[in-house]
């Protein structure tokens, strides 16, 4: 017998998923709510729905219809939010274009995504004016400008972004459509081969705006309600700033939007509009809590969620001593991305702050809806005992159904009806789960696994160690061995050697903590450590930048 499917009235109306319904509410009910980007403009939530509206009837003008491509070239703005919606909500896709990639890598994407309309600020013409000739078929040009001064350019700009807005209706209707809908696109960043094009649908976004706010909402540690100031401080290009943006907005909060990351500035708009909840990657934390300023300024309001890369120990007990409620979160671009957050379990709040830290670092709990395993290569899943390590498959609602026009890819991402994150990890008694490294980057020694991120965590408590970075190199013996790139202290240079670090090591193999072959046989201390266009390590660079170091040495 086959299940009852419910049947429906024949005026009775289906309600797509789509991302207008997350903008009618807050608009209605916190209308006079700020939106502040930088030092340039403030609006409300009034404002930004007549502007999406105006957006949207001003790119229909330019002849954007349905299934057509919107592209953004921004530092994170109120104009990028307005983006957020106007675009997907007139049936379009949203294309956020990844500022930080080379010229070339970004003429890959304009290309494959098949761009129609491009918004670009002032600041980036120079990259469009380099790849024009190669740019399939010549877009439409919309400048976002911050300086109220036309620009000299040799590009054919077709309009200016307010002057498009002018010229739109504020009572534009947006259509109903498909809930499976494509609502946005952009391109992982990763460091082997070309971009790779993710897409999601307009209800995978609205699932997880919920799912996002079932697991922060609430009460305690780490929660994000109404009376919250959000900044954030991950670009609105990658994974739409992890779909926090659309999660704020349903809540109607006060939003800050910083533009280009300045450690300065950052720290001066948590100050001036009284921020408390931010995202952000270790790097650019590391820089705010390096700042001088730092020190002129409260954090002790201030909750963030640290993801893209491990959250070290020793960062987390810097941002702790500044009162700073700091805790991870794990996802990738393929996922939307929020897969897990670290929030501490009620009965864990009296424990001590060490203790904690631990939980804090941890990649997480599960939201709603995800379905998590570690498996081992057979799919089969592996014990929570919290040391049984294995790879990290999911699925949930709102994961990629594929990469762009890259079927073969797409199938090996999804191999066994599970997408693979190539992640390695463990899940403890209480559900945690705990990246211990990436599948391409554990370093495999004499048959035993070594984990590049638990080392990093240990070389980073260190007093003189402000940054560091393992990769594995080739060895002809054991296969390989790692190799640690080590940043000190400004004031620290010249104080500490290769000895120093590696007996820093052999004091926690001792313990017992890591194995002694763990202990990397070379340290080196360089001036900075590679990293990709969001801020992440990038290993596969170091390991071909110092594998003929090593070996010649």
């Amino acid at each position: 017998m086959s299940e009852q499917l419910i049947e429906r009235t024949p005026s009775a109306h289906y309600n797509p998923l789509l991302i207008k319904s997350l903008l009618d509410n807050p608009i209605r009910q916190f209308p006079e709510q700020e939106i502040v980007y930088g030092d340039f403009k403030r609006q409300t939530y009034r404002d930004l729905g007549e502007r999406v509206s105006r957006l949207a009837s001003g790119l229909a003008g330019l002849g954007v219809r349905r299934g057509d491509t919107v592209a953004v070239m921004d530092w994170d703005s109120h104009r990028y939010l307005e983006c957020f919606f106007a675009v997907p909500m007139m049936g379009a896709v949203l294309h956020t274009v990844n500022i930080r990639l080379s010229p070339e890598q970004i003429l890959y994407t304009i290309n494959h995504a098949e761009d129609d309309v491009i918004l670009v600020n002032t600041e980036f013409l120079p990259v469009l004016e380099a790849i024009r000739d190669r740019i399939e078929p010549v877009k439409k040009l919309v400048l976002l400008n911050d300086t109220g001064q036309t620009p000299a350019t040799t590009l054919d700009i077709g309009t200016e972004y307010e002057t498009l807005l002018a010229s739109g209706d504020p009572d534009y209707k947006f259509p109903d459509f498909s809930e499976d809908a494509r609502a946005t696109t952009f391109y992982t960043t990763g460091t082997t081969g070309l971009p790779k094009g993710v897409y999601f649908s307009h209800r995978q976004l609205v699932l997880h705006t919920f799912g996002t706010l079932a697991a922060l909402t609430g009460t305690g540690q780490g929660r994000f309600n109404r009376d919250d100031v959000y900044m954030p401080i991950t670009p609105m290009f990658h994974v739409h700033a992890w779909g926090i943006p659309y999660a704020a907005t349903l809540l109607g909060v006060k939003q800050i939007y910083p533009g280009r990351y300045v450690p300065e500035q950052l720290l001066s708009l948590i100050q001036r509009e009284s921020v408390t909840f931010s995202h952000c990657v270790p790097t650019i934390l590391q820089m705010l809590l390096a700042s001088p300023k730092v020190e002129e300024i409260d954090l002790s309001r201030w909750k963030v969620t640290i993801g893209g890369a491990a959250l070290p120990q020793a960062l987390a007990k810097q941002a702790r001593d500044r009162g700073v409620d700091i805790f991870t979160a794990y996802g990738m671009s393929e996922t939307c991305p929020l897969l897990t957050l670290a929030h501490l379990k009620p009965h864990m709040l009296d424990w001590d702050e060490e203790r904690q830290l631990e939980i804090r670092c941890k990649t997480g709990l599960p939201l709603p809806l995800v379905e998590l395993r570690v498996v081992d290569e057979d799919m089969n899943d592996l014990p929570h005992d919290g040391t049984t390590s294995g790879e990290v498959v999911v699925r949930s609602p709102w994961l990629t159904q594929g990469y762009l026009k890259d079927p073969q890819t797409s199938e090996q991402l999804w191999r066994g009806g599970y997408l693979h994150t190539g992640d390695i990890g463990t899940i403890d008694q209480e559900g945690y789960l705990k990246i211990t490294d990436r599948l391409k980057d554990v370093i495999k020694t004499g048959g035993e696994w070594i984990s590049s991120l638990e080392l990093e965590d240990l070389i980073l408590k260190h007093p003189a160690v402000t940054e560091t970075a393992v990769v594995g190199i080739p060895d002809p013996k054991w296969g390989e061995r790692p190799l640690a790139l080590v940043v000190l202290k400004p004031d620290r240079t010249g104080q500490v050697d290769e000895a120093t670090i590696r007996d820093w090591l052999k004091d926690f193999a001792d313990k017992g903590i890591i194995s002694k072959w763990g202990i990397p046989d070379r340290v080196l201390f360089v001036d900075s450590i590679p990293k990709t266009s969001v801020g992440k390590l990038n290993k596969k660079e170091m390991r071909q930048q110092y594998a003929q170091t090593i070996q010649g040495g």
